[in-house]
C-alpha cells in the first residue's frame, strides 16, 4: 500500500515484500520507485542514523569526483559499474561523457526496477555508448560473459569497475573479496577499482542499530572496518589519498569540516 492506502503496482519479478537497497536509496534521496517495505526499512534506518540522506547524497557526489577524475587525470575511457542503482541524474555516463563524449559505460544492477529504468541509461553521447546488463554480483562469471557478448567495453584496454554502495549485500559467506577478484583478474592492467563501503568505525552503536532495522526485515546489510574494506583493493596501488572517509575523498573546494560524519569509506586504485 501506498501512503494513501492504494495498492502499489510493480513490474514482473520485484518481490515487494523484501526491501532493496536500490529503491531504499531511491526514497532517501526523494524519488518514487519503492514501495512500502522500502519506505518502512528505510525510515527505521534513519531513525538510527537521521542523516543517511545526507550519506547517500555524499555517495553520489563521490561517484561525480571519481568520473570527472578517472576521465580527466586517469585518461579512462570506459567503465564498468556493478550495482547501479535507479537511475539519478547526471548518471555515470553523463558525468564521463561530458568531458570524454567518447567514453563507454556498461551498468550492471539485479533489480527489476532498474531494468525498468534502463532506458534512461541508454541514452548515450553519440561519439560514446552506454548498455544495462541485468545480472547478480553473485555470479560475476555471467557479468564478464555478458559483457563480453555485448561489446560495449574492450576488456584488453583499461576499464573502471565502481562498485558504489554495493558490497555492503554481500555477507562474508557470499565471498565478496573472491567474486571481486573474478572482475579484476578479467581487467588488464591500468584499470582502475573505485569502491564505497559503509562502515561501523565511526559510530558503532548506531550503524548496528540502523543494520539490524534492515536485517529485521530480511535484507542483507554488512558495514565492514577500514581494514575489511583494505582487503578488496589488495594488489593494486591506491590513488591519493587513499582509503578515506566519502566527503575526503578529492573534495572540491573546501575540505568537509568532518568528514567522519558520513559512515562510508571510499576508495581508488590502480592496477599493476
Amino acid at each position: 500500500m501506498d501512503a494513501g492506502g492504494r495498492a502499489e503496482s510493480a513490474p514482473s519479478g520485484v518481490d515487494t515484500s523484501v526491501p532493496h537497497s536500490a529503491r531504499i536509496y531511491d526514497w532517501w534521496l526523494g524519488g518514487k520507485d519503492n514501495f512500502a517495505v522500502d519506505r518502512a526499512t528505510g525510515a527505521a534506518m534513519l531513525e538510527a542514523i537521521p542523516t543517511l540522506r545526507m550519506m547517500a547524497a555524499e555517495n553520489r557526489r563521490f561517484v561525480h569526483r571519481m568520473a570527472r577524475y578517472l576521465v580527466t587525470q586517469a585518461g579512462v575511457r570506459q567503465f564498468l559499474d556493478v550495482g547501479t542503482g535507479i537511475p539519478t541524474r547526471p548518471n555515470l555516463h553523463e558525468v564521463a561523457q561530458a568531458v570524454a563524449p567518447e567514453t563507454r559505460v556498461v551498468y550492471v544492477d539485479n533489480d527489476p526496477i532498474v531494468l525498468a529504468h534502463a532506458r534512461a541509461l541508454m541514452i548515450s553521447h553519440p561519439e560514446g555508448r552506454s548498455e544495462y546488463i541485468h545480472a547478480d554480483l553473485r555470479h560475476p562469471e555471467r557479468i564478464l560473459a555478458e559483457v563480453a557478448r555485448g561489446g560495449t567495453l574492450d576488456l584488453d584496454r583499461p576499464v573502471a569497475l565502481t562498485l558504489i554502495a554495493i558490497l555492503m549485500l554481500l555477507g562474508d559467506a557470499d565471498d565478496p573479496v573472491g567474486r571481486i577478484r573474478v572482475l579484476t583478474d578479467a581487467l588488464p592492467s591500468g584499470s582502475y577499482l573505485a569502491i564505497t563501503h559503509p562502515t561501523p568505525d565511526f559510530n558503532p552503536e548506531a550503524v548496528a542499530s540502523a543494520v539490524a532495522a534492515a536485517t529485521g526485515n530480511g535484507m542483507t546489510l554488512v558495514p565492514r572496518t577500514r581494514a575489511e574494506v583494505a582487503r578488496f583493493f589488495e594488489g593494486w596501488d591506491l590513488v591519493e589519498p587513499g582509503i578515506v572517509p566519502v566527503p575526503a575523498w578529492r573534495p572540491e573546494g573546501d575540505p568537509p569540516a568532518d568528514p567522519e560524519a558520513v559512515y562510508y569509506w571510499s576508495g581508488v586504485a590502480r592496477k599493476r
